[in-house]
Parts: C-alpha cells; structure tokens; sequence
C-alpha cells in the first residue's frame, strides 16, 4: 500500500514537486532487532544478516516450521525479553509482573482513537469477567499501557484519568496493569 500511495501522491495529477516520501520513524523490523537482540540474531542465523531489511526473504522461515529445536530457541528469546521487561517494570514501577504471561503493549500517542477507547473497554471487560470467575478461556495477560499527549489535550488527559483509575481500582486483581 505505501508504494501504491507513493505513486499516486508523486504523479503528475498531485503535484509531484510538493510530495517528499519520507519516514519519521524506526520501522518494526528495526525496531524489534535493537529492542530484541537474542531474537536478532536467531532471525540473522535462520535468514540472514539482512533480515529485517529485506521481508521477501522471511519465507525462509518456513523451513523451520516443523523443527522444534528453533521453536523452543525462539521461545526462549522472547521470554528473555520478556524478563528483562519484567524486571525493568519492577524496578521503575514497583509491580511484579509474570513474564510468562501474554503482554498486551499500547503504547502511542494519546488521542480520541477508537483503538485506544476498545483497548480500555476490552480491560474492563477482561477484568469483570475475572471477577465473576470466568476465566477458562483467558490467557494470563499482562496489559501495558503508554503514551504521551500535548499539555492542553482535554480528552486526552480524561483518558489518562481514566487509564490511571482503570489500573488504581485493578492492582489487587490477577490481573496485571502497568
């Protein structure tokens, strides 16, 4: 889609010369490579150096589907991770969180989108059912949640309000909030 919209910004039709094609930004792939390096290397190992530069070569992956031995290494890369995560949340927030758990990570700038407001809810409901002891069908989870917004963003700072109250009533819960 990027280099259909590309093209269609750049052509004559959209004045070509007001269009700049630039990205502001980390793309995941880069993202996951810093934030992940034991990860890294196993994709590195299993694709090539290139990896994360080039995601027609991740069909190469396919050749590992059946191996156990990648699975579990791969297993253990994100879990590692996810201890470091764990420990630094400890650290810096004073809550405990199982590493072994799914975590279920927002973090982006705070603004009235949809996807932030049925995050919320989805927690709340999550939470409710936990409460009422239906949990057969839940995954431990661990919710984190962050994001900035401008000074003067009345509904973002409800919904900080209202993130702040959803963690505050739920610390005491098996449910993990950060």
């Amino acid at each position: 889609q990027g280099d259909w919209s590309s093209d269609v910004c750049s052509s004559d039709l959209l004045l070509p010369e007001k269009f700049t094609n630039i990205t502001n930004g980390v793309t995941p792939r880069r993202w996951m490579a810093l934030a992940n390096p034991a990860l890294d290397a196993l994709l590195q190992e299993a694709i090539g150096p290139t990896w994360s530069l080039q995601p027609d070569q991740w069909q190469v992956l396919e050749r590992h589907a059946e191996d156990v031995g990648f699975h579990q290494r791969w297993a253990a890369c994100r879990l590692e991770a996810k201890q470091q995560l764990a420990k630094q949340i400890a650290d810096q927030v004073g809550l405990s969180v199982d590493p072994s758990s799914l975590f279920d990570v927002q973090v982006k700038r705070i603004h009235e989108y949809k996807r932030q407001h049925l995050n919320a809810l989805q927690l709340i409901c999550r939470y409710l059912r936990i409460k009422q002891g239906q949990t057969t069908s839940l995954a431990p989870r661990t919710v984190i949640f962050g994001g900035k917004a401008a000074p003067g963003y009345a509904m973002a700072k409800l919904i900080i309000r209202f993130r702040s109250e959803e963690h505050t009533s739920e610390l005491q819960s098996p449910c993990n909030l950060v």
